[in-house]
């Protein structure tokens, strides 16, 4: 982490600190240790070991050692405030990447792995009534899909490292005035700055495509709830998220083709990335033309029922969209199509999601714009081959090369010859999760998915590459140390998207309080 964002976090947390100190007799902090090791072969971890974890874990052979000091944002007063330090000690094994050398015409090897040390979360919050402000790096948990059974949230998973930003908005639904309680809102709003520019250069190829680093990112969403308190309610709404301004470079045969296109950042760009408009704004003629910055998107519905016995069957849609014609839902069938089973009490099933997973529309397989053929005469625009994940300027939805969304399309990390977009975006497939309990102090969770891709609407699979993905979890509690856990993962992926890799995890972990007088 650059040493600015350190100490202004560094900062803004002993502040919170000092002042809670003077403010009361007793206090008390949370603390988390864990010991973490997996073996496997292959050159990644497995797909489920990797996926949805903050990105903590992605080499066939870890040994992570584990801290956090943190007191969560509690929601019984007025105001309140939290803030967390995690700090993870980590040696993992290396995987090779290629690059390619101009002065001997030729590619080489070079093995890359995660850092020996890093922070993973450093963060502060506070609240007042019902609107919240954090600042920080801070893994996401407010998704309004099952981040523990579910494939991951098509705009904002827990996949990657967090992006250090600044987040406010409805920490909870909130009634609607006027509407009695039966319509409530929820949303927020976030910019952010991306750190893995060190991590992009030293996977990028240097040979073709281009290199894009030193990016801002921006989130937002709105949502709308029906009365939950009924049998049946309805979530519905839009997330939009975006990579604006950073720093372009474009190769060809090992050459660089000009000088780097440095996208200078002001204060409107923050109003424009929120409000975007087509055309007349941005450094570059794709900006000129289109809309500054990467968009990606999806629109959310989720539809429960609960039954009499407090069991709970939900259906949900996520729709992606990468423009006008994703919104307009002009690309067919794309999406997560799941049910949710939740059961009335934990049990040998306590919960169940099965999703149908669809991205083979795209809007179509063509993109014409007049701007982008000089010289013609029609005028039509066809909005097709909206690329998921993938822009013209940007090296995809990722962070530290993992997906900032989905991880069901395998992001750049995977990609060993340091191309830096996807490449299997027109994906079809589906997901299945189930966890329970054995015992009272044992329970379980399996993964399992099949997904087959085409490539992408630009740069079609010769032949259909494929994917089967499985975990197997164990969590056992024990009985007479409440507070210390072990955990047991054995997970697989099997086939030619991402390479056959088998793991297998050990994590033990002890959570305990700190209290001060």
């Amino acid at each position: 982490m650059e040493n600015r964002y350190k100490i202004y976090f560094l900062v803004l947390l002993i502040a919170l600190m000092s002042c809670t100190f003077q403010l009361r007799a007793e206090y008390e902090l949370d603390w988390e240790a864990s010991t973490t090791v997996n073996v496997g072969s292959g050159d990644f971890a497995p797909h489920y070991i990797m996926s949805n974890n903050g990105g903590v874990i992605t080499q066939p052979m870890t040994i992570m050692e584990r801290g956090k000091l943190y007191r969560e944002l509690k929601t019984d007063k007025r105001f309140e405030y939290g803030f967390g330090i995690d700090v993870i000690g980590n040696w993992s094994k290396s995987t090779d990447y290629s690059r390619y050398d101009l002065s001997t015409d030729s590619y080489y090897t070079h093995a890359e792995r995660p850092p020996y040390a890093w922070i993973q979360q450093l963060w502060g919050s506070i609240k007042y009534r019902s609107v919240f402000l954090t600042i920080g790096m801070k893994e996401n948990d407010r998704s309004i899909f099952n981040m523990e059974l579910g494939s991951g949230d098509l705009t904002e998973s827990n996949n990657s490292h967090p992006i250090p930003q600044v987040r406010a908005g409805f920490l909870d639904f909130v009634d609607i005035p006027f509407t009695n309680g039966w319509v409530e809102i929820q949303g927020e709003l976030a910019y952010g700055k991306n750190l893995d520019q060190k991590w992009i250069e030293n996977h990028y190829n240097y040979y073709d495509n281009f290199i894009a680093t030193d990016w801002w990112y921006h989130y937002a969403r709105c949502y709308f709830r029906s009365k939950p308190e009924m049998p049946f309610s309805v979530i519905a709404g839009m997330q939009h998220g975006a990579q604006f301004g950073g720093t372009y470079q474009k190769y060809r045969d090992g050459k660089p083709l000009g000088e780097p296109i440095h996208h200078k950042v002001v204060l409107s760009d923050f109003f424009h990335i929120f409000f975007p408009t087509q055309g007349g704004k941005g450094d570059t003629a794709g900006d000129q033309v289109y809309y500054m910055g990467n968009h990606i998107g999806s629109w959310d519905l989720r539809m429960r029922y609960r039954f009499k016995d407090n069991t709970e069957l939900t259906a949900y849609m996520q729709s992606p969209w990468e423009d006008g014609s994703g919104i307009g839902k002009l690309n067919g069938f794309d999406g997560v199509w799941g049910i949710e089973y939740k059961a009335p009490k934990p049990g040998i099933i306590s919960g169940a999601v099965i999703e149908y997973i669809d991205f083979t529309n795209q809007s179509g397989p063509v993109h014409f714009n007049k701007n982008d053929f000089p010289g013609t005469h029609i005028e039509n625009h066809a909005q097709g081959c909206d690329d998921y994940y993938n822009n013209y300027m940007y090296n995809g939805w990722t962070n530290y090369g993992m997906s900032v969304g989905s991880p069901f399309i395998p992001a750049t990390i995977y990609n060993k010859d340091g191309y830096m977009r996807y490449r299997d975006n027109r994906i079809r497939g589906f997901h299945l999760g189930v966890n329970g309990l054995i015992k009272s102090n044992l329970s379980y969770r399996v993964l399992l998915s099949y997904r087959k891709s085409w490539g992408t609407p630009f740069i079609p699979a010769l032949e259909k590459r494929h994917d089967t993905s499985m975990m197997i979890e164990a969590i056992y509690n024990f009985a007479k140390i409440p507070n210390l856990s072990i955990k047991g993962q054995l997970a697989f992926d099997a086939g030619n998207m991402i390479g056959n890799n088998f793991g297998a995890l050990v994590s033990l972990s002890y959570k305990g309080d700190l209290i001060f007088k």
